[in-house]
């Protein structure tokens, strides 16, 4: 995604705990992130931040520009790869339903807005909220999705030429015409995609921190 967007800012900690965040060297103020998304959460690793504060609700309402969105949902979705605490408000479409199930693999929000049963939603985001809830991985000649969003397992394993490629395109945001028709539909039937305006954003982190042994994931 190319859009042009203005400087973004975070606020930022060396550490998870609200009472060893308020210690003297504990926080790293306010930290502006210039270019894209891609990197930024590797960039707030390497500065010591562990828990990071977006002071801008991700707004995916009707309306809203889709590239801010996009851009704060990388965010959330990337520092929770990495296990940092990221403290975000949601604002999603008045009447979504259960579209927050679909984001229910990251760091879940402090409030949740737009659901009718919002309140009820966002506790049971957080009750069910596990690290490498759905994460890809790439292997020698194939990508592997694995999916518990939805209570089970699901396993999603492309082999043929031109996944990748689209997995790379989409994971910051990308048009949805600039993506291969056939593998968009595949990626859109198992609710592996975001859709926003014009724009498809690839939902599962590459996780950098295992919550256990890999082999057991």
């Amino acid at each position: 995604m190319t859009t042009t967007l203005t400087t973004p800012t975070v606020h930022a900690w060396r550490d998870y705990d609200l009472e060893a965040c308020a210690l003297p060297g504990m926080s790293l103020g306010e930290v502006a992130l210039p270019g894209p998304a891609r990197g930024q959460a590797a960039r707030l690793w390497g500065l010591g931040a562990r828990r990071v504060h977006l002071p801008v609700p991700v707004d995916l309402t009707d309306g809203a520009d889709p590239a801010t969105a996009l851009y704060g949902l990388s965010l959330v979705r990337d520092l929770t790869a990495r296990a940092v605490l990221v403290e975000w408000e949601l604002r999603l479409t008045p009447g979504a339903g259960q579209t927050w199930r679909r984001l229910s693999h990251l760091q879940p929000p402090t409030a949740l807005y737009g659901p009718d049963d919002a309140d009820d939603s966002l506790r049971t985001w957080r009750r069910g909220h596990y690290l490498c809830k759905c994460l890809w991985r790439q292997g020698p000649g194939f990508i592997q999705i694995r999916d518990r969003r939805w209570g089970e397992l699901r396993r999603f394993t492309a082999d043929e030429p031109g996944y990748d490629t689209a997995i790379g395109d989409l994971d910051y945001g990308a048009l949805r015409s600039a993506v291969p028709a056939p593998i968009l539909e595949e990626f859109r039937a198992e609710q592996l995609i975001l859709e926003t305006g014009a724009f498809a954003w690839w939902v599962p982190y590459r996780v950098n921190r295992w919550l256990q042994q890999s082999i057991a994931i």
